[in-house]
């Protein structure tokens, strides 16, 4: 995309309160923006990040403390503008961020150029229990949720959906760092989700559990794109996960661009419902038995791996945002079907094989004209690998030396109590829920 066509007077902010030093979107984000001529802020945890070496960095800034509030937001992007001296394009690269943005919108306008939409909206369509239901509205296919309001609840919960079931925090950027909580799991006992309900106050929002739709060859999808200010979707497209970390229901390790008309007839359809505005990231997975494309979720900033959907002319969801901000018009480039895109540290073997012919491959560290950032990721990845084996390790000598056994959990059936605000499922219902 040749730089005239950003307005390079304009910079970027890009804001991550997420403490994840190998976020790999931020540094494609980085390179999209800079290799244009913006001039790139990083507001982010930089320290142990490969994404701190890169030359078109402009400048990095000291992203909000653990567990800020709304305020303490607002007081750090507004310092961030006062240095930048002009207005700049504002990109949350995490829900926390998009949903914070979303909601001081009317305090931050003055200083940055945000997409013109309700500020609930973000949040909205983030929180997993309210995404049921605006699937419901659309009739976007959604697996069957239930909202469990107490631990026997949990229990029979899951097992009227059919074990294994998916257990998600509804909000899960509230979750603590430290409490080993994961945003999802999959639950394979009436036990382990009464657990797991017992330690809601610990999560901060509720417990959701969903029918497990199994994952398969050609099932896991995905859509990026960005809404403009007419609501028309460009700038990205759907694609195929071809390879997960954690294996089988993780973050894209190896993504293909693949046409398919029914994943962005599905996405078209509940932007235009909501009247959403800005970047959104997708993810689907196909039923096995019916062929329907579920909403898994909805993430309202780009996906990690957005650069899998750089078109001909060079467009990608962060470049189209700028530009329709900047009331540039989006150039018209052609799709590039086959293009790939590689996380090096999650699917190494990928990363070593040859580049197949076609439209191309991109690396999510490795990069010809920003090499330090690919250097710097393996060193630290390393470090982190060790860390992550030496704590196992120590955690295993402390259970042996203890003497405590693996705890086996026999399933049985719970009584039968009724579901105070959850939903029986129909005959129907359980027949599409895979």
């Amino acid at each position: 995309m040749p730089e005239s066509l950003l307005d390079t007077r304009v910079p970027a902010v890009l804001l991550r309160i997420d403490r994840n030093p190998f976020h790999h979107g931020t540094l494609g984000a980085v390179r999209s923006l800079g290799r244009a001529g913006v001039d790139v802020h990083v507001v982010a945890d930089s320290t142990g990040s490969p994404v701190r070496t890169s030359r078109f960095v402009r400048q990095l800034h000291p992203p909000p403390p653990p567990g800020a509030t709304p305020a303490d937001i607002a007081a750090v992007l507004l310092r961030v503008a006062a240095r930048v001296e002009r207005p700049a394009v504002l990109i949350p690269m995490d829900d926390a961020g998009a949903i914070a943005v979303g909601a001081l919108r009317e305090e931050l306008a003055p200083a940055y150029l945000l997409p013109q939409q309700p500020g609930t909206v973000p949040e909205r369509v983030a929180d997993k229990a309210e995404l049921a239901q605006l699937c419901a509205a659309a009739d976007v296919p959604h697996p069957l949720t239930m909202v469990p309001d107490s631990a026997a609840q949990a229990a029979s919960a899951a097992w009227r959906l059919g074990l294994p079931v998916v257990a998600k925090w509804s909000r899960p950027w509230l979750l603590p760092a430290d409490s080993g909580l994961r945003s999802t799991l999959v639950v394979r006992s009436t036990q382990e989700a009464r657990e797991l309900y017992l330690r809601t106050e610990e999560a901060g929002s509720r417990l959701l559990l969903q029918a497990f739709l199994p994952p398969g060859t050609d099932r896991d999808w995905f859509f990026h794109g960005y809404a403009d200010r007419s609501g028309a979707v460009g700038g990205g497209g759907a694609g195929r996960k071809l390879c997960a970390w954690p294996r089988g229901a993780g973050l894209t390790a190896v993504g293909e661009w693949t046409e398919n008309p029914q994943v962005r007839t599905l996405a078209e359809r509940l932007t235009g419902e909501l009247g959403y505005r800005g970047i959104l990231d997708l993810d689907f997975r196909r039923c096995g038995m019916t062929g329907d494309y579920h909403l898994l979720d909805f993430n309202p900033r780009p996906g990690a791996q957005f650069r899998l959907f750089a078109d001909a002319a060079g467009l990608d969801v962060v470049r189209a945002q700028h530009l329709d901000l900047t009331h540039r018009p989006l150039p018209a480039g052609a799709p590039l079907p086959g293009r790939a895109f590689v996380v090096e540290n999650y699917a190494p073997l990928a990363a070593l094989r040859p580049a197949r012919r076609g439209p191309g491959r991109e690396l999510a560290w490795h990069a010809g004209d920003d090499t330090a950032p690919g250097r710097a990721m393996w060193g630290l990845w390393g470090a982190h690998v060790a860390r992550r084996l030496l704590g196992r390790l120590r955690r295993l000598g402390t259970a042996g030396a203890a003497g405590v056994r693996p705890r086996v959990v026999r399933q049985s059936p719970p009584p039968p109590p009724s579901l105070t605000g959850v939903t029986e499922p129909t005959d129907d219902e359980k027949a599409s829920s895979c």
